[in-house]
C-alpha cells in the first residue's frame, strides 16, 4: 500500500490529498529515509510524521484494505511517540497564552502593570 495511503488509512490525515501534501512537503519518513507518496508501506516499517508540531513514530503491524474506524487504527500500528513530544505541546500552549491576541489593540493602564507585575514576579 502507498504510504499516503496508509496514513489516510489509519487517520493521521483527513483526506488522501493532505497526506500526499505531507509527503512532499517532506514531513514523512519511513525507516529515517524521507519518501514521496507514492512509496510503498510494508509491515514492521517505522514511520515518522511531523504534524501539528509533534513528531509521531509509528510501527505498521498490518495493511488494512479501506479505511478503518477510529477503534480499530490500533490493530494496523503501533504508536512509538515518546511522552515528551506531547509534553512540549503543552508548554507551546502555555507560552502562547502569554502574548495578547491579535486585534486586541493596545494594552490598556491595567494591562501594563499586571504585565510590569508577572515579569518582575518572575525576576
Amino acid at each position: 500500500m502507498r504510504i499516503d495511503k496508509y496514513l489516510w488509512c489509519v487517520r493521521y490525515h483527513k483526506t488522501r490529498n493532505q497526506a500526499s501534501i505531507a509527503c512532499k512537503k517532506g514531513q514523512v519518513k519511513v525507516n529515517d529515509i524521507v519518501v514521496k507518496p507514492s512509496r510503498d508501506v510494508y509491515i514492521g516499517d517505522i514511520i515518522t510524521l511531523r504534524k501539528n508540531q509533534i513528531n509521531y513514530r509509528i510501527r505498521v503491524n498490518d495493511i488494512p484494505a479501506n479505511r478503518l474506524g477510529a477503534k480499530l487504527v490500533d490493530i494496523y500500528r503501533t504508536d512509538l511517540t515518546p511522552k515528551s513530544e506531547f509534553e512540549a505541546q503543552d508548554l507551546l500552549k502555555y507560552s502562547k497564552e502569554y502574548y495578547r491576541k491579535k486585534g486586541t489593540g493596545r494594552p490598556t493602564k491595567k494591562d501594563r502593570r499586571s504585565i510590569k507585575n508577572y515579569i518582575d514576579e518572575e525576576e
